[in-house]
């Protein structure tokens, strides 16, 4: 879908001038690989399809520069070890966050951003206040049951996602194209009917577990909440045409087929694999010393129980967009 809107919808002669033939990228929520590299790789491929097929055995070789974007915390450095060593572009790393300005104006080609953007910039401070009509007790996320609970991350998504518009409208060259993956919810249904959504409530139940043994205050179990939001696609297109720096030139819903996939999965991998998007941020909120605790609490349910989320819930939404700078 990327290198089919790359074809159709990039137009090589605006953004590539005999005078600049640097084509510049940027991975924002990068992570540590090795799938930022397959999505470059795509992306520059389809790019020297499309250069070569305007100009044919004639065109300039293009010159890439890939800025990959992740938070500080982000290890770079095993991001780097992992480079392929015969890439054909030149390789940088952006620290920060993508709710902000990180790159000069009208410099980059083409943006790309793969399962990041549902990623708050932070939890809305209404869910964690005990005083507060939209206070999360008992849950993690927002399942999008409780009103007040899905209007507080509702309006933080929105303030996130017009900052992130904003500053990748300045970032990018006018034609520029922002690419979009990102998790989402099929209209008219909760996330707690999802997969997903079940996994997030079995992820819950070890904190209650942990805070019965009184190695977790409720205080702190009660205050802990995922900073995410996942939108239906319909909330999504009305967010960007409000902002109105992007035409929206693609939007699909992909449909993550998983329930055939997934018996038990091995639970070491299984772990591993839950423990690269959440360690770090039980560490934050519940203390190092709790780690191990609760990842041999969640191996322990996992097997007992044979939760398997791809098959407690709805299927899985992915919201694909291609955007382009107006």
């Amino acid at each position: 879908m990327i290198i089919q809107a790359i074809a159709n919808k990039l137009d090589m002669e605006k953004l590539c001038t005999d005078s600049y033939k640097t084509f510049q990228i940027a991975d924002f929520g990068c992570s540590i690989g090795p799938n930022t590299f397959f999505s470059m790789q795509n992306i520059i491929e389809a790019v020297e399809q499309r250069h070569h097929a305007d100009h044919g055995n004639s065109a300039t070789t293009l010159e890439f520069q890939v800025f990959f974007n992740d938070h500080l915390s982000n290890d770079f450095n095993t991001l780097f070890q992992a480079l392929p060593p015969s890439r054909p572009y030149f390789a940088a790393g952006v620290p920060g966050s993508f709710y902000g300005r990180l790159f000069p104006t009208s410099s980059i080609h083409i943006g790309h951003s793969s399962s990041a953007l549902q990623w708050l910039s932070k939890v809305p401070e209404e869910v964690v206040d005990s005083s507060s009509p939209a206070w999360n007790k008992g849950s993690i996320y927002c399942t999008g049951t409780e009103k007040e609970v899905a209007k507080a991350f509702s309006g933080q998504f929105e303030n996130d996602v017009e900052t992130f518009l904003n500053a990748r409208a300045e970032e990018l060259v006018g034609g520029g194209l922002m690419v979009i993956l990102m998790g989402g919810v099929p209209d008219g249904i909760s996330l707690s009917q999802t997969s997903i959504g079940k996994f997030y409530d079995f992820f819950g139940s070890c904190l209650v577990d942990l805070t019965k043994k009184g190695l977790i205050s409720e205080e702190k179990a009660n205050s802990f909440n995922l900073p995410l939001y996942f939108p239906s696609a319909k909330e999504l297109k009305t967010l960007i045409e409000r902002n109105g720096r992007f035409s929206i030139e693609s939007m699909d819903e992909i449909v993550e087929q998983v329930k055939s996939a997934h018996a038990l999965p091995n639970t070491q991998n299984h772990i591993s694999h839950i423990r690269a998007g959440t360690e770090g941020l039980i560490k934050l909120h519940l203390g190092t010393e709790i780690v191990e605790d609760f990842f041999e609490c969640y191996a322990k349910k996992h097997v007992e129980t044979r939760f398997v989320f791809a098959e407690n819930g709805a299927d899985n939404t992915l919201i694909f967009m291609i955007l382009k700078r107006k």
